[in-house]
């Protein structure tokens, strides 16, 4: 009978909160850089993930992702359904023919299912900031259900069960998403992107972000969050979470020096949302990554995304096509530089005894073999994920309706679909109008009769 690692399920258990808050943190980055009149219906649609996901995992994601794990000679495209309803698994003891903890961790597989469920509740989020502004909310939670169904739960099995094909036939490094989440996510963002159309005003209407510091209230919730999506993937508390967590920093901080200096080329300015976008690039680069490079490999693999991405956004206007929050620019392009440089910056590490079982890449004696395995993982999820995506988007915008009418568009989709607005302007506009009148009345004789320094300080 298998005996529980307490400290290794404390961490996971742990790490999965800290990826939940990844989603609320992603509610914020986005809905901060949304116009006022869409912002309630950004966090919703990431709200809305939460729940829609958790009740499928439940009912058949975890089945179909990690069903078989154990079994060494289990199907390598898709898990199984004996495991629905989180049927036949423990706390730790043997039941049927399932084992109660995941493989060699001696962590319950119930605690493994708490955090791997995080990982499907955000990928489809992330897919929301292409869409903003104009999606209907009951078209998109169908269309979330549908998505994690028919693209994440197999794609998720194919690249972290242990049997899963890209795992285990390609051998294809990726330790916490940039196959699985990243490219993944980006891949259906521009599915959905080309099938929604532009928004009213595209090119010609200023789309400003509505609230910055949400945006970096956001991007702070993901980098904290992040390190129990990076580090917690080890499932253990050791050397390895150790170098996951150190790598994962560093990445994050070159790749927001890369993004301020292609900015600083491009527009001659630092700015505040180009630092929080930044950051999460270089969180989306090192996520593949994070356990096969040394910190001197992670400085490049986040340098180098975050310099390539803050250039990458630009393919909307290059290519015409309407990507609201950078989702393409961000994460399909984060997430297949953060796999490719795994063949270029994979260093095989074994030290007193530890190993982080990386295969060398191209700099560190390697050859191109790792290298042509990134590219094929990364391929074979995009294209996948893309023509999937594109079809499954077509079907429910052509039945149910994906995108609001162009009136409600116009009017704003936080008071269409949701019936709410997120700021009472007319009751601040008054408080602000009585507000300067009560200061201009207390200071008009003080001005009058004081000096001009007296006037100033007024």
């Amino acid at each position: 009978m298998p005996t529980v690692d307490t400290g290794n399920t404390a961490w996971v258990l742990a790490s999965s909160a800290l990826v939940l808050l990844m989603t609320p943190g992603l509610a914020f980055f986005y809905g901060g850089m949304v116009r006022a009149k869409s912002v309630l219906n950004m966090l919703m649609m990431n709200f809305i993930c939460i729940a829609v996901v958790t009740v499928a995992w439940v009912l058949y994601g975890w089945s179909v992702s990690f069903g078989n794990a154990n079994d060494a000679s289990g199907n390598s495209f898709w898990g199984t359904f004996a495991q629905w309803g989180m049927h036949g698994i423990s706390t730790g003891i043997q039941s049927g023919s399932h084992a109660g903890t995941y493989g060699a961790t001696n962590v319950p597989l119930f605690a493994v299912a708490c955090f791997q469920l995080m990982f499907a509740i955000i990928t489809p989020a992330l897919i929301s900031g292409a869409i903003a502004d104009r999606t209907k909310f009951v078209g998109w939670t169908v269309y979330v259900v549908g998505w994690v169904t028919v693209i994440y739960f197999p794609v998720a099995h194919w690249v972290f069960s242990p049997n899963g094909f890209i795992n285990a036939k390609l051998h294809v490094m990726d330790f916490a998403g940039g196959t699985a989440v990243h490219i993944n996510a980006g891949a259906g963002a521009l599915a959905c992107a080309l099938v929604l159309g532009k928004r009213v005003g595209f090119k010609k209407d200023p789309m400003r972000p509505h609230n910055v510091p949400f945006v970096m209230l956001g991007a702070a919730l993901l980098w904290f969050g992040w390190f129990g999506f990076n580090a917690g993937s080890a499932l253990t508390a050791s050397g390895q979470a150790s170098v996951v967590f150190m790598n994962t920093q560093v990445a994050t901080c070159t790749a927001v020096i890369g993004w301020l200096a292609a900015e600083k080329i491009q527009h001659g300015k630092f700015t505040t949302v180009g630092a929080a976008s930044g950051a999460v690039a270089g969180l989306v680069a090192i996520t593949p990554a994070c356990a096969s490079v040394s910190p001197i490999g992670a400085i490049f693999i986040g340098l180098i995304p975050g310099f390539i991405c803050c250039y990458a956004v630009n393919l909307k206007n290059r290519f015409d096509f309407d990507d609201s929050l950078d989702v393409v620019g961000v994460h399909l392009v984060g997430g297949i530089l953060g796999t490719l440089l795994i063949g270029l910056f994979a260093d095989k590490i074994e030290v007193a005894g530890y190993s982080n079982g990386a295969r060398a890449g191209l700099f560190y004696g390697g050859g191109f073999d790792q290298l042509w395995a990134q590219g094929e993982g990364a391929g074979i999820v995009f294209a996948y994920s893309f023509v999937v995506s594109f079809i499954l988007a077509k079907l429910v915008h052509m039945t149910i309706g994906l995108r609001v009418s162009t009136e409600d568009e116009i009017a704003g989709v936080d008071q269409t679909e949701h019936a709410e607005t997120a700021y009472d302007w007319g009751g601040l506009t008054g408080s602000l109008h009585r507000a300067a009148a009560s200061v201009a009345a207390a200071t008009a004789p003080a001005i009058a009769e004081g000096s001009v320094e007296e006037k100033v300080e007024a």
